[in-house]
């Protein structure tokens, strides 16, 4: 296990970060957006295909368009300031065409931004950030009660960082621990959490087997589509998708501190009326001695994806929330 990681060059540690150009100009991006005001809520791919599909969409003609709906630019459309941070930030490339377009998106959660990768997420390696983030956060604020000062939080699988950062927020002295397999979720994720003004620690992990707990809070967002693809950030593996649903849960149990608390964000398949998640965690952790609690809190998110021939046997995906706490 690391307590550091590394992109290319790029060698980072929080709280305390070496000085480094191109995270240096993202940071300082992140807090010219906010002191300007700079607002983005990121919608679903499909969505975000429809809206920039219409005509007169072709160019981007405001920085939320460069920022939010990626969209090419010319170098006159943004500030110049701006501009010279998403080239020291390497989050710029030139198109064949001419124009600009920033390899990185900024979206507002719960009143504090974030860094993910740009419109389309097709490279196995991008940083997702999307509405099941917001539902994510939401439901982590609604759940996860106070905690004692120095509290121990991790956020696995963590992304650009949204969950185990809207933890932290509101807890005075806590210790957050971002992990992921991604090197890039981590570099953009520990940018996140200083922007945040969060001390913390990115940790790579393949599997929650690999962090040191015990852990007052253990929140996660796993993939939970079947992709073909085999993107990192979206393919939950067999039973439906929900494969890594289970088996982190059931690896975050064992981290929790007594008192501790795990909070969990997914997708599941409902399969000819059954929540195939809710069966194996219903076998698995019913006698455990555990307080439990799991509802759904969509019942019908991505649609369109009931198209693809590995949703033949799904009826609808669902969001759901869990909430497992142990005894003290």
């Amino acid at each position: 296990m690391e307590t550091t990681f590394a992109e290319p060059d790029l060698a980072i540690h929080a709280p305390h970060p070496p000085i480094d150009h191109r995270r240096e100009a993202l940071l300082a991006l992140l807090r010219g957006l906010d002191r300007d005001g700079y607002r983005f809520v990121t919608a679903t791919p499909a969505t975000h295909a429809r809206v920039i599909g219409r005509p007169g969409r072709e160019e981007a003609r405001s920085l939320r368009d460069v920022l939010g709906w990626s969209l090419p630019f010319g170098p006159d459309v943004v500030p110049s300031e701006i501009l010279e941070l998403l080239r020291e930030g390497e989050a710029l490339r030139q198109r064949p065409d001419g124009l600009l377009q920033a390899t990185l998106r900024v979206s507002s959660v719960r009143d504090t931004l974030f860094l993910h990768s740009a419109y389309p997420t097709t490279a196995h390696d991008a940083v997702f950030l999307g509405p099941d983030s917001y539902r994510f956060a939401d439901f982590i604020v609604a759940q996860m009660g106070s905690l004692a000062p120095g509290a121990r939080i991790v956020d696995y699988g963590a992304g650009a960082g949204v969950g185990g950062i809207t933890a932290a927020r509101g807890q005075p002295r806590s210790q957050l621990t971002l992990a992921d397999i991604n090197p890039k979720a981590l570099f953009l994720s520990s940018i996140n959490a200083e922007f945040a003004g969060l001390s913390h620690t990115a940790i790579t992990a393949s599997t929650p087997d690999e962090l040191d707990g015990p852990f007052d809070l253990f929140v996660t967002h796993p993939p939970f589509m079947m992709d073909g693809d085999g993107r990192a950030y979206r393919d939950g593996g067999d039973l439906y998708g929900a494969r890594l649903s289970l088996e982190w849960v059931l690896a975050g149990v064992r981290l929790l501190a007594p008192g501790g608390k795990l909070i969990l964000h997914t997708g599941v398949s409902i399969v000819d009326g059954r929540d195939v998640l809710l069966e194996q965690l219903t076998a698995q952790l019913g006698d455990a001695g555990l307080a439990i609690d799991y509802h759904e809190l969509d019942p019908d998110i991505f649609s369109e994806d009931l198209d693809q021939p590995a949703y033949a046997q799904v009826e609808r995906i669902a969001a759901v929330g869990l909430v497992i706490a142990r005894p003290t």
